[in-house]
């Protein structure tokens, strides 16, 4: 598709990209873009490729994340960034992520012939943002930024295979500068951060809202693997007083967890707790046996710092607590911390005034607003909502970058194959962000 062929129908163009990633990306009932591996390459690739037939000069950086912008706009003044990750979640939905880099290219697209009247944007198509595949999330932002931890370097692959580093070297990643901290991207030279991104929860279906703006995302702290280490023992033959059973005190521990967490939300505190992983060891567990030995995950996520540190002390002391009482102990893996982010208060405002100036141009009303792509806002009053997952955006805020999200309705949750973001709902965040941008009187070109 050419660069006028963009102009005169995005819609198809985003169907097109969306779908060719899609395909070539197939696994199962979902799609697989394994962090740093061949799926994550092959969406990038196509990327490029849509991108260069739209006229884009693209480029990757020394973390290989791909950058895209209109080859006429060699402005050296600071730039937007309109980002988000390539990657997936093993047999995952399509939109998470892509969705977000799709939007930056069209706005491009739609800034060909007015980019002097916004601030130079280039479109970020980071790697690395899912967990799910080293245990650490946003691997690309954080290399970019020169804050990428050295020691994640040797987190091991899902399956037990290969580290991280050696990931990122197969992909061509400059793993000694971002080993040693070095920022590969002046943050100086950065306006901003925009991510489109779908919600990946069930509010904005229930309430009808197309699309709304991020008012901060929740950090988290996880404990990829605890080890709870009780004694093994014949099913018939030990008595309970003389029992220590892994699993028993793995289940006091979340039933205790659980009653903390909902106290803390009756003090109206921003807390969500997760064991996603749990089990016995299946090389020995049987019916017959007392389970000794569980491995459970561990995550709590906030929008504040001191409610996720004071949850995790509570399940620390709980544990010292657990311990002496069935004479089991607990042994944790490294602490992963995921600072929580506020979005930027003038950049959420612009993009509130961009929906008021599209939904008077639809003609949206109190009177006449419905839930439909047109009427993104009630009464073109943008929404708000707060993003329990994390995103990239967060590494850029906690940067000092200025940050800014706009959710866009998806049915079905997320991380799984059955995502449905409808196509209109997309182009209505894709509006906003150009409606934000052109708001902005651009500064003087450098002489």
């Amino acid at each position: 598709m050419t660069a006028m062929d963009v102009c005169a129908d995005p819609r198809a163009l985003a169907l097109e990209i969306l779908a060719d990633v899609r395909r070539e990306t197939e696994d199962g009932p979902g799609v697989t873009r394994e962090s740093y591996g061949a799926g994550e390459n092959t969406a990038l690739r196509l990327l490029e490729t849509h991108a260069e037939e739209m006229g884009l000069v693209c480029e990757y950086d020394r973390a290989r994340n791909l950058w895209m912008r209109l080859p006429e706009d060699t402005r050296t003044d600071p730039f937007v960034v309109i980002g988000s990750h390539a990657d997936s979640v093993p047999q995952g939905g399509n939109f998470d992520g892509l969705a977000g880099i799709v939007a930056g290219m069209l706005v491009l697209a739609g800034l060909r012939d007015r980019y002097a009247s916004a601030p130079p944007v280039r479109v970020l198509a980071l790697r690395g943002e899912e967990s799910a595949w080293y245990g650490k999330a946003y691997m690309g932002s954080l290399s970019l930024l020169g804050r990428l931890p050295a020691q994640a370097l040797a987190l091991k692959h899902r399956s037990g295979k290969g580290t991280l580093g050696e990931a990122m070297a197969l992909c061509g990643v400059d793993v000694e500068a971002v080993r040693a901290g070095e920022p590969l991207l002046d943050v100086a030279q950065v306006r901003a951060y925009l991510e489109l991104h779908i919600e990946q929860g069930p509010v904005m279906v229930a309430r009808g809202w197309p699309a709304a703006a991020v008012t901060g995302i929740r950090g988290n702290i996880r404990h990829n693997v605890v080890r709870c280490i009780g004694e093994a023992g014949h099913s018939g033959a030990v008595p309970r007083w003389l029992r220590k059973d892994a699993l028993l005190a793995v289940a006091e521990l979340l039933s205790r967890m659980d009653e903390h967490w909902r106290v803390l939300l009756q003090m109206g505190m921003d807390l969500v707790m997760t064991s996603g992983i749990c089990s016995t060891l299946p090389q020995s567990h049987a019916v017959s046996v007392i389970p000794g030995e569980v491995r459970l995950s561990f995550e709590a996520r906030s929008q504040d710092a001191q409610t996720m540190e004071r949850f995790y002390a509570l399940m620390r002391d709980e544990c010292a607590a657990i311990e002496k009482s069935r004479g089991v102990r607990f042994e944790f893996d490294e602490k992963l911390v995921t600072a929580p982010a506020t979005m930027d208060a003038g950049w959420v405002e612009r993009l509130k005034v961009a929906a008021a100036r599209n939904g008077a141009a639809t003609g949206t009303t109190n009177a006449n607003a419905t839930a439909t792509a047109t009427a993104t806002v009630t009464g073109a009053v943008l929404e708000e909502i707060p993003s329990g997952a994390g995103h990239d955006a967060a590494v850029f805020a906690n940067a000092g970058v200025p940050s800014a999200m706009v959710f866009v309705r998806n049915e079905n949750g997320s991380h799984n194959p059955h995502e449905d973001m409808d196509i209109d709902d997309f182009l209505v965040g894709v509006d906003l962000f150009e409606g934000a941008l052109l708001d902005i009187i651009a500064p003087p070109r450098a002489s």
